[in-house]
């Protein structure tokens, strides 16, 4: 792996082996190391642990001696099953830019990781907000874990500078390092379940390159995937937050983030499915480049959307949720009459916890789960035209 610029790139980019030995024995001896590891990886003697980790010295030890065990770990425990498609398109010759929709902080990310190492191909660096940034080990295993940081907040100059600097490293990443790069489709997660993704995430790809429009961006190779749990990560804490939002603007405590990281990997998830979708074409950014100039990004994010929506799983609890909220039983062929009655009471164990207007906290709730099924629904309605 070629080293990155470190004076261009120094305050954001990933470790490079050679600052692995470093991390690892600042790791190894802070004070939440035994903490750490019982979490991620669940009976697991400590001492013992660290012995071999202080042994770690290359990203790729890191990553397969940690990470991948800890997200094993996490899908053997808090899931039903997890299963991956579109995987075996990918080329090991190219690079991509994965755009995801996005649920969770850490595991949709973390386990597009495991299903590349799966497929024998190179992990990618990992887009990761400076807002959950923050404490030596939370950088330290960050950075290690190929995790490059996006600033978060500024005035509007600061917030273009930081765009076209994030935009630059990862054009620099695909077409230089020879590694892949994960961002998610809009600036922090989709909590209403309404996957959408956000211009400006594609207009920032753009930046880094004088080239004409199809040019520019053909290079990056943009890979839309769709990840979709049975059950929401953090879905209740979506529902509070969206609740809040209705009536004031919501301030997030400061261990929130970390806090909804936790809930997210310990919370039960079901089933959890992830795609690779086919790569944006030329023919395809050619139709985008041949409209007004404000309207191109639009019809590439129309193409990315279009594609989540197609590789998107629905589960039972997205139809018993789409069928409650529309009071039908238009989708029951996809779920038992056993299967709404523990969605309801699933539903009201965990609203009954939140304060407000139940009928209020039971749409938001709903909505979470049921909007991926009207947009797959807009789509099949787009078809038939």
């Amino acid at each position: 792996m070629s080293k990155v610029d470190y004076g261009t790139f120094e305050d954001i980019r990933p470790y490079n082996d050679d600052e692995v030995p470093a991390a690892v024995a600042r790791i190894a001896h802070h004070p939440h190391f035994s903490k750490i590891v019982c979490h991620l990886i669940p009976q697991q003697e400590i001492e013992a642990f660290r012995t071999q980790f202080m042994q770690i010295t290359t990203i790729t030890q890191f990553q397969q001696m940690v990470m991948l065990r800890a997200i094993e770990a996490m899908v053997r425990k808090s899931t039903a099953g997890f299963g991956y498609s579109g995987f075996d398109k990918l080329s090991g010759d190219k690079n991509y830019m994965f755009i995801g929709n996005h649920r969770d902080i850490l595991l949709d990310a973390a386990l597009l990781q495991i299903v590349l190492f799966y497929h024998n191909l190179d992990t990618s660096e990992i887009t990761f907000g400076s807002n959950l940034m923050r404490g030596d080990i939370v950088i330290d295993i960050g950075r290690l874990n190929k995790m490059f940081r996006i600033e978060r907040g500024g005035n509007a100059r600061d917030f273009y500078n930081n765009s076209v600097k994030v935009s630059s490293y990862m054009r620099h990443t695909i077409t230089e390092k020879r590694q892949s790069a994960w961002i998610a489709q809009r600036n922090g997660r989709t909590k209403n379940g309404d996957d959408k993704t956000e211009m400006a995430v594609l207009k920032m790809f753009s930046l880094s390159s004088n080239k004409p429009f199809v040019e520019n961006l053909m290079e990056l190779n943009i890979t839309p995937l769709a990840i979709s749990y049975e059950y929401e990560p953090c879905d209740f804490l979506k529902v509070a937050e969206l609740y809040v939002s209705n009536y004031v603007k919501y301030v997030k405590s400061p261990e929130e983030d970390l806090m909804s990281i936790l809930h997210g990997i310990a919370q039960p998830k079901g089933q959890i499915a992830l795609a690779a979708t086919d790569t944006i074409t030329r023919e395809e950014l050619q139709q985008c480049s041949s409209q007004d100039k404000n309207n191109r990004f639009q019809w590439l994010a129309n193409f990315v959307d279009r594609r989540i929506y197609e590789n998107y799983k629905l589960w039972k609890t997205n139809y018993i949720a789409c069928d409650l909220l529309q009071n039908s039983e238009q989708h029951s062929t996809h779920y038992t009459p056993n299967d709404k009655k523990e969605f309801i009471e699933y539903m009201n164990s965990g609203l009954k916890e939140i304060v407000g207007d139940y009928e209020e906290l039971r749409t938001i709730f709903l909505n979470i789960y049921a909007n991926p099924v009207v947009n797959a629904a807009g789509l099949n309605s787009q078809k038939n035209k």
